[in-house]
């Protein structure tokens, strides 16, 4: 399988100097990997993720190499990594939709949801942990911890 990819960006390049898309501020960059849909769910991960830290009553989470080149290293190493990699974030994302839904609903209704929200980014550290234990053992850098 190729791994090219035939995206357009944002104005209309494939992503050559001039079509590379600009950092926004507040957004994690996650690099080539964005490009597909195992890095664009990654991706949707960590900001939830961050806005169930920020819940918390915790800083967002300033994302560590090794969590934000995830989505190319595990497509880089493949096979059965690969696979549980994949079947691993729809579990987690199975986990964070609900529970980020329920913990905005708790605002909303003028709730204060920060133990729940613990709770979920507990639950979250230890599967994306669990998931970053796929990496072969050359691609682990430091892990940070909540």
């Amino acid at each position: 399988m190729d791994r090219t990819s035939n995206a357009r960006g944002i104005d209309g390049t494939n992503g050559g100097a001039q079509g590379r898309q600009k950092l926004r501020p507040g957004r994690s960059n996650f690099g080539k990997s964005t490009g597909n849909t195992l890095g664009l769910k990654w991706a949707a991960l960590q900001d939830a993720a961050n806005a169930v830290a920020t819940i918390a009553g915790g800083a967002p989470e300033i994302a560590v190499e090794e969590v934000r080149h995830f989505p190319l290293a595990i497509r880089e190493a493949g096979g059965w990594r690969l696979r549980h990699a994949e079947q691993g974030i729809e579990d987690l994302t199975s986990i964070m939709e609900p529970g980020l839904t329920a913990l905005l609903a708790a605002l909303a209704r003028g709730a204060n949801p920060q133990a729940a929200a613990l709770a979920l980014w507990n639950e979250y550290i230890e599967a994306r942990n669990a998931l970053l234990e796929l990496l072969p053992p050359n691609r682990h850098m430091g892990r940070r911890t909540a």
